[in-house]
């Protein structure tokens, strides 16, 4: 079949259209054109998501089955991508766990029963719901939208993982959350990308929060992964909540994957019942670390998208901090 991937050059849909195309699916990506190339074997169609002729003009009577949207990241885009692609067999749409109003922290139970964000606000939430709302009234039960969580593995650009993974490398004395106990859950992308085109091959409808099973692992033993896959010799450093707080490092963002003792405690724990039950996979932890950080050592760094800001602890702050160790 056709099936057109919204996005398809950089992570999460490079790997949608790498999976379709190993399915023996006729592949095209829709992208603006500054992100790369998709797979070998895929048409590159080229556009802004956020104009209404775009589309259909780069589409130009390529009439695609099935749709995996992985790039949506306003109203606009939703708005054109429904009156675009109102007649497809299946649509599977990369939401975001962000969609439910009341996470984080949480916890999330089962999809239906979970509030979305229903302002205007100019926000990724509030934006990623309204976009499941706007394709969802015109595809109907053909409409999937999938609420992912931390998505990890090779070709990510957001850089999480592969900051851990780079900072542990260098060895030495690195500064860490006293949380190393923390509960986590990721899912590869590989696995979601795979099971994204099964979606869309089913026409299935509905939602479902998309991430790894709760209490998979934890924030330690992703480091310990670290440091294991990278032969570094690197010493934690423990440093409280509260003098990491003090000293200004940022949850997430400073530190990848810490999250603050009262927000962690629920919200990674999201229920998974329904993705389970719809086949999304879950390979092993060190399988994700392992084949991000071989990844990492043979690409160049990948460029952060647009607006996000680059993770990872400052060398100075990180300084001060063992310092004071």
């Amino acid at each position: 079949m056709r099936l057109l991937v919204l996005g398809g050059t950089s992570f999460l849909g490079r790997h949608v259209a790498t999976a379709a195309l190993g399915r023996g699916h006729d592949v095209a990506t829709f992208t603006r054109g500054i992100s790369g190339e998709p797979p070998a074997g895929a048409r590159a169609l080229h556009g802004d998501r956020d104009d209404p002729a775009a589309l259909p003009a780069a589409l130009d009577g390529w009439a695609p089955d099935l749709v995996v949207d992985t790039s949506c990241q306003t109203r606009a885009a939703a708005r054109n991508a429904a009156a675009a692609l109102p007649d497809v067999r299946g649509y599977a749409f990369v939401s975001s766990l962000n969609a439910y109003a009341n996470w984080p922290p949480g916890p999330l139970g089962p999809e239906e029963s979970e509030p979305v964000w229903t302002t205007d606000d100019d926000d990724y939430g509030p934006i990623k719901a309204d976009a499941e709302r706007t394709l969802a009234a015109v595809l109907g039960d053909r409409f999937l939208t999938v609420r992912a969580g931390l998505i990890i593995g090779p070709h990510d650009p957001i850089h999480r993982l592969g900051w851990w993974l780079g900072r542990i490398a260098r060895g030495g004395r690195v500064v860490v959350p006293d949380a190393l106990d923390q509960p986590m859950a990721a899912v590869d992308a590989r696995d979601l990308a795979g099971w994204l085109v099964d979606m869309a091959e089913r026409g299935q409808g509905g939602a479902v929060n998309a991430t790894g099973p709760a209490g998979m692992t934890t924030f330690g033993a992703v480091l310990d992964l670290c440091r294991e896959v990278t032969g570094s010799d690197a010493e934690w450093v423990p440093v409280s909540e509260e003098r990491l707080l003090a000293a200004g490092v940022e949850p997430w963002l400073h530190l990848p994957f810490w999250l603050p003792a009262e927000t962690a405690r629920t919200a990674w724990d999201v229920d998974t019942t329904r993705a389970r039950e719809l086949g999304l996979p879950s390979r092993p932890p060190a399988e994700s670390v392992a084949d991000t950080w071989a990844w990492q050592r043979a690409n160049e760094r990948l460029p952060m998208p647009a607006n996000r800001p680059t993770p990872g602890l400052p060398a100075d702050l990180e300084a001060r901090l063992l310092a004071a160790s």
